[in-house]
């Protein structure tokens, strides 16, 4: 019985959240500029065992996408945000996983089997991104994935499976803004 049940619950996490009124809520939220609020810096080790830090993209419109490797929808979208990740590195756009399984031989696994084009941070049940996110970015949905701008704040936050196409369109208005940044 357990066996059937666990395959259900992982499904229904990879679910999108539901309001109070039972519809689901916009796929993409986007946040005007000056109602941004900072990413918060992640750093750690990424699944290849170098180290990783978000500040370390600043400048760059960082795709932070958060995924498990038991996730089916995150298992769809990998091949496309590696895509992504290939052709629009040039045009300063990074994607970044952060990979929330436990074990981190699972996300090795995963990234191998996709061959990620892009490093991954390992964060066990992301806790480490659930401590440091503001309040109106966290949710429990997987995939979800976060656009930050070259500013290194959140300016837009998906919480289905994207495609190449959704992050191209996505990153496009990011790319064209100017940096707020002092050097």
């Amino acid at each position: 019985m357990l066996r059937l049940l666990v395959p259900l619950f992982a499904l229904a996490a990879c679910a999108p959240p539901q309001d109070t009124a039972g519809s689901a809520p916009s796929p993409v939220r986007r946040f005007a500029a000056a109602d941004r609020e900072a990413a918060p810096d992640l750093a750690g080790t990424a699944l290849d065992g170098g180290r990783i830090r978000l500040s370390d993209y600043r400048g760059k419109v960082v795709v932070l996408n958060v995924w498990a490797a038991w996730c089916g929808p995150c298992r769809a979208e990998a091949p496309e945000l590696s895509e992504a990740q290939r052709h629009l590195a040039a045009k300063g756009v990074q994607v970044l996983g952060v990979d929330t399984d436990a074990d981190r031989s699972q996300g090795r696994a995963f990234a191998g089997d996709h061959r990620l084009a892009y490093p991954s941070l390992h964060d066990p049940g992301s806790r480490q991104l659930v401590h440091r996110l503001p309040a109106k970015y966290q949710t429990s949905t997987l995939p979800y994935t976060l656009f930050i701008d070259r500013d290194g704040k959140v300016a837009a936050q998906g919480l289905v499976r994207l495609s190449e196409a959704d992050v191209r369109t996505i990153t496009r208005p990011l790319l064209a803004e100017k940096t707020h940044r002092t050097r």
